[in-house]
């Protein structure tokens, strides 16, 4: 296989967006918006949200399970109807052709196979755990076996495309060439803030994570040569300082392995405090911020961690949010204000879309922090605007970093906020992040042009994954 690397797509730099799997529900977002709005122009890679572990096996696997609650209620959780079952009519499909009930693969990996061909150079990406299953990253981590075992999995079901067979779709290679590569979504190795539930080894998680990254790049790239294909390996990076140092992440070796990693860059604040309002993602130390020393975050405080442990910035993205924080109560208008609780939120208390909250009471932006909220007289709301986004943006530019990355594109339907930093990078003198590829590519099969209008029917999902910073 000859590798090469090339310029990444949005004029040297990275623009990596989440699908969430469930935005086809509640939020009927399906792959289609992001064609119909543009905003997969302004993407290099779509992260699909996420791949489970099985409890059992320790390996990734499909299944038709709803996620449940408590500690155990990401055992067996899965939406293979979601990923490859659920047909799209005419309409609702980016070819403007419907599925069959005779094709391997429908729902949305056979739309994200569509939006790849009606985008080229898009790259497709698993993203494997979240904040909701990432319970058995650390067993499956903790040994040799174990890895070897659970890299063969992931690659087999989501590179390979081998799927099981559930309610008449799957099959050996029935989504062979729609993801890229694999995204490490660990939340969190080595510490107790993440999910209640989660399997933590505080002593041995960051030497396995570290393992178990070196694994996923040996097999990926021993699979890539049989193939013609360079296979991306990512990870989400956490903010809280106390986080990055148990999981390793700090470690430059990691990024021997991975070849870019995002980091976090909002849920530096939210609710699980809820009497006091605060920014959830702030480029920079806001000075009237009273929490303690070791619990005021910031963009650029976590970032410098990043960078003082010798990672070159070209392999990190900067996190932001398509959604808020918000709480109910509030006083006044100041950020770091008295509340009495969570607003309410249509995925959950105290988190809602971007999309709602625009329009929400009046804006405040502070430039010197980087931060934006809005406030209605009793609803206070922490959000990314577009004046934090350009200045995010150039911030991404002035540390030389390797682009951006949104959580989620179903919280920004018209990609308004996604335009902002494309628009921004694109006028910029050519970025630093270079993406492997190889002299073969695998081609994909062909799709007529996307047509317009519809969306696909509505069922149940499991609940949306969040990320506090500090638990």
């Amino acid at each position: 296989m000859d590798s090469a690397t090339a310029p990444a797509r949005i004029n040297g730099f990275r623009s990596v967006g989440y699908f969430p799997q469930w935005g086809i529900y509640k939020r009927q977002f399906p792959m289609k918006a992001l064609q119909d709005s543009g905003a997969a122009a302004n993407l290099s890679h779509i992260n699909y949200a996420f791949g489970n572990i099985h409890h059992e096996t320790l390996t990734c696997f499909e299944a038709n399970k709803a996620q449940g609650d408590g500690p155990d209620g990401s055992d067996g959780a899965s939406d293979a109807w979601a990923d490859y079952g659920m047909p799209y009519d005419a309409a609702g499909s980016i070819a403007g052709i419907a599925d069959t009930p005779d094709q391997p693969l429908a729902g949305s990996f056979n739309q994200l196979r569509q939006l790849k061909a009606a985008n080229p150079g898009l790259r497709a990406v698993i993203s494997l755990g979240g904040w909701t299953w990432s319970k058995n990253f650390s067993r499956a981590a903790a040994t040799d076996e174990s890895r070897k075992a659970l890299v063969a999995s992931c690659i087999d079901l989501y590179i390979k495309g081998n799927l099981p067979m559930i309610d008449g779709r799957g099959g050996s290679g029935a989504a062979a060439g729609i993801f890229d590569g694999i995204d490490i979504d660990w939340e969190w190795p080595g510490s107790d803030n993440g999910l209640e539930g989660n399997g933590v080894d505080t002593e041995n998680d960051a030497e396995n994570l570290r393992l178990l990254l070196r694994e996923f790049r040996e097999q990926l790239d021993t699979y890539g040569a049989t193939t013609g294909t360079s296979y991306t390996l990512s990870a989400f990076l956490p903010a809280n300082p106390e986080d990055i140092e148990a999981g390793g992440w700090n470690d430059p070796e990691l990024f021997e392995y991975l070849d870019f990693g995002n980091v976090q860059g909002y849920d530096l604040w939210g609710t699980w405090e809820p009497r006091l309002t605060g920014h959830h993602g702030n480029l920079f130390d806001d000075p009237d911020d009273p929490r303690p020393d070791g619990r005021r975050y910031s963009v650029d405080r976590t970032m410098q961690v990043y960078l003082d442990a010798g990672i070159d910035p070209a392999q990190l993205g900067l996190g932001l949010a398509m959604f808020g924080r918000g709480w109910a109560g509030a006083e006044f208008a100041e950020p770091w204000g008295p509340a009495v609780g969570p607003a309410p939120g249509d995925e959950e208390p105290g988190l809602e879309d971007y999309d709602d909250l625009r329009d929400v009471g009046e804006e405040f932006t502070d430039p010197a922090a980087g931060a934006a909220w809005r406030f209605d007289g009793d609803a206070w709301w922490s959000f990314d605007n577009p004046e934090t986004v350009r200045l995010k943006s150039e911030y991404i530019l002035e540390l030389g970093l390797g682009g951006g990355m949104w959580w989620d594109l179903a919280g920004n339907r018209d990609g308004s906020l996604l335009t902002v930093l494309a628009d921004r990078l694109r006028d910029a003198p050519q970025g630093p992040a270079r993406d492997r590829v190889t002299r073969e590519t695998v081609i994909q099969p062909p799709v007529s042009p996307p047509a317009a209008g519809g969306t696909p029917a509505s069922g149940a999902a499991p609940s949306a994954p969040w990320r506090p910073v500090d638990g």
